[in-house]
């Protein structure tokens, strides 16, 4: 008796290894949760938790993606959302039945304060060690956007408070914790420190590889015209051609809104699809195309 007892317990944890157990605390329909215009511009509406896929989970608000990736060693935060929601992040955290104190390391997308706003606030609760990109370095650690970043004029108005940086990881470096990759790929499109992640998830015996991948939008202060700035759009373009060939069989994106997540998150729109980021990163480069084409035209 003693022996099937034993022998149940080991296939019990070695399922588990392949099929985490679902937390009680997750929801089954965040985009129901959030209404009709879940994934809009609302940065600080809260919203419950949700599983992403097998160890990685949707801890941010409704308008604001925040991800908590579970490890071995402990927990990886990536993005916080504006300070605001700071408070909404931790508890959706403990919701999911984890203590904030265990998550080791914060990753982020890019320096401005709608993702990243709450990042002081949530160090200052947790103790985690900060990855920044070389681009993003600067702004976390003074909380004032850099005045290369084509929206620097309208960030002065929205100071985020300072962050200790505690490693600057540049484009294909990696954080390795608990046996996941964390990937860093420098994507300087929206912001000169833009960053995506990859990272792998398996569950069920299938294993995905997830990018976090950062906005695709070059949008601006009313007084930026890209066309005065070609480097800005040498490195716009580069960073559209990283995301779109990036590994890419889930796509999260800063705003849920972006690709559809919260309803691929509730069941109501397919997980994954074939292309997700050559896709969305096209849908970046023709906003930028018709952006230069109208500063051209005068219009």
């Amino acid at each position: 008796m003693f022996a099937k007892v034993a022998i149940a317990a080991l296939a019990m944890a070695a399922l588990g290894a392949v099929a985490p157990a679902e937390r009680p605390g997750a929801s089954k329909d965040i985009a129901a949760a959030c209404g009709p215009d879940g994934g809009s511009a609302d940065w600080v509406k809260p919203a419950p938790p949700a599983k992403i896929h097998g160890k990685s989970w949707y801890v941010g608000t409704c308008g604001i993606t925040v991800v908590l990736v579970e490890t071995s060693a402990g927990l990886v935060l990536i993005d916080t959302g504006p300070e605001d929601a700071a408070p909404l992040v931790l508890a959706n955290i403990k919701t999911l039945g984890f203590d904030p104190q265990q998550i080791k390391w914060l990753l982020m997308t890019h320096e401005h304060f709608d993702h990243v706003g709450g990042m002081a606030v949530i160090q200052q609760a947790t103790g985690a060690r900060l990855i920044v990109s070389p681009g993003a370095e600067s702004a976390m650690r003074s909380g004032q956007a850099i005045p290369e970043d084509p929206q620097a004029a309208l960030l002065a108005k929205y100071p985020m408070k300072p962050a200790r940086v505690d490693r600057v990881l540049r484009g294909g470096g990696s954080l390795v914790i608990g046996g996941t990759r964390f990937t860093m790929h420098a994507n300087p499109t929206h912001s000169p420190g833009s960053a995506s992640w990859t990272w792998q998830s398996c569950e069920g015996g299938r294993c995905l590889t997830i990018a976090y991948a950062d906005s695709v939008n070059t949008i601006s202060s009313d007084d930026y015209h890209f066309t005065q700035h070609p480097q800005r759009v040498d490195a716009a373009r580069a960073g559209l051609r990283t995301i779109e060939a990036l590994p890419c069989d889930l796509l999260l994106t800063p705003h849920p809104g972006g690709s559809n997540l919260l309803d691929r998150l509730s069941g109501k729109a397919p997980l994954t699809y074939p292309r997700a980021c050559a896709a969305y990163a096209a849908g970046g480069s023709d906003r930028l195309a018709k952006r230069l084409e109208k500063e051209a035209s005068g219009k």
